[in-house]
Formats: structure tokens, sequence, C-alpha cells
């Protein structure tokens, strides 16, 4: 099996999946055989190697996703358990996907016990700029795994949650926090009907 195709198989970005490759870290056998082909021992097993140190985490924007909440929470264990992965910390937590002050991502993030990080897609783990979470785990010998299988649940509504909340954020700076919530729901309808 080639190093894309086994990449897909196991939610992986291909090349995230090469870069591993680059770095010795693949959990399967590979050899390059061509100027752009790697192949993968399927023989020797395509669930990662990493055992000892899975860390799962959902989010969702609002208290009314509880049910999503509990999804995907499910859906993470289930994927750990069928894999036969060792599971070290499971948080779950309600916030905005756009700030950085969700405590438990940062204490799954700080944990040295977690060397995997497995999320259902990457938007749970932030809108913005997970490649750089991602790199800097990679940095640390750590990973993030991503179980994306063009699930597109809720996900409009959690971009117009956050976007209410930059608005938001925004009007609070213009026109001080009192009116900001109000100022940034018209500008949403003036945006609709405009």
């Amino acid at each position: 099996m080639n190093l894309t195709e086994w990449a897909k198989t196991q939610g992986v970005h291909p090349q995230t999946a090469y870069r591993w490759f680059r770095e010795g870290t693949l959990p399967v056998p590979a050899q390059r055989v061509g100027p752009r082909t790697i192949l993968v021992n399927i023989e020797a097993g395509t669930t990662p190697e990493v055992t000892d140190g899975i860390g799962l985490y959902a989010r969702v924007s609002a208290h009314v996703q509880k049910a999503d909440l509990d999804r995907q929470v499910a859906r993470l264990t289930r994927w750990a358990a069928a894999a036969g992965h060792h599971v070290v910390r499971v948080e779950s937590e309600v916030g905005s996907g756009m700030n950085g002050s969700r405590s438990k991502a940062k204490r799954l993030l700080a944990d040295p016990a977690v060397t995997c990080l497995v999320v259902e897609r990457k938007d749970r783990l932030g809108r913005v700029n997970v490649e750089l979470v991602e790199a800097a785990l990679s940095a640390d010998g750590r990973r993030l795994v991503s179980l994306d299988d063009g699930e597109a649940d809720d996900v409009d509504d959690d971009l117009v949650r956050d976007m209410v909340e930059v608005l938001t954020s925004f009007c609070a700076r213009l026109y001080g926090r009192r009116s900001a919530r109000d100022r940034a729901r018209k500008a949403l309808e003036a945006a609709e009907h405009g």
C-alpha cells in the first residue's frame, strides 16, 4: 500500500505521514521504492504503534450542542478501543474555537503523558492555526490525529457562533462592552439582508 492510501485509512493527512516518514517516526515499516513512491508494509499492521499515550479531545461551541459533544466523545472512545490504544486522558468542553481560553484543551496539550492527541475533526481543536499546534506537537515528538471522514454536522452553526463572538469582540473595543452584542447582531442582520 502506498503512503497516501495508508494515511487516508488512518485519518492522517498525507503530508503529515510523509513528514513522519522523513523524520523516521512513521509507526509502520515503510520504504522508498522510487523518487515519489513510498510503500508501507501493511502486513506489519496499520494501527499506529503509539498505544501508551492517547489523549482524546472533543469540543462544541454552545451548550445547546451537548448531545453532539457526547457523540464526539463516544466516537473517539470507540475508535481508541477498536484500535487497542491506551487512553490516558479524555477532555471535552464547550467553548469557542476562535480563542485560546479553553482550559481543558490547554491541560491536554500540556500533559507530557499524551503522545498522540486525537480529535474528530481538526476544527474541534481550533478554527485557526491548528497547523501551528500540530507543528509544536511534532517538534516535541508528539502528533495530532484527526478522524475526519468528511462529516460536517453543525459546522455552519459553529462558524456563525464564532463569527458573532469575533464581531462582538470588535464592537466591544470600538463601542464598549454594554452595546457590543447588540451592534454585532445588527451587523449580522445587515449582512444577511444586504
